[in-house]
């Protein structure tokens, strides 16, 4: 082991020295937090998308009135379209 290279490398990394902590609670400054524009704009679209319903309840009563009525048809194909465009619009995400 070469004593030389180690002592040059602490010299380097200042590995001899001792260093005293500071005295708690000497601060120099005081924190200051701001949000930005962009982040209000944030959590007003997310307190607006919390309050909005998660399921559109005129949409579900049109549909169950219709299958009540037995005019609700859907083609099959028609169905299996939505899936391949809806499935397709996700890949490309």
């Amino acid at each position: 082991m070469r004593i030389d290279a180690y002592n040059a490398i602490s010299q380097v990394y200042q590995t001899n020295t001792n260093y005293k902590p500071k005295a708690a609670g000497s601060s120099y400054g005081s924190d200051k937090v701001e949000i930005s524009t962009f982040g209000k704009e944030f959590q007003a679209a997310k307190a607006a998308v919390a309050q909005a319903p998660d399921v559109r309840e005129d949409k579900i009563a049109e549909i169950k009135a219709m299958m009540s009525a037995g005019t609700y048809n859907i083609s099959g194909m028609d169905f299996a379209n939505k899936i391949v465009d809806e499935y397709s619009s996700e890949l490309a995400l």
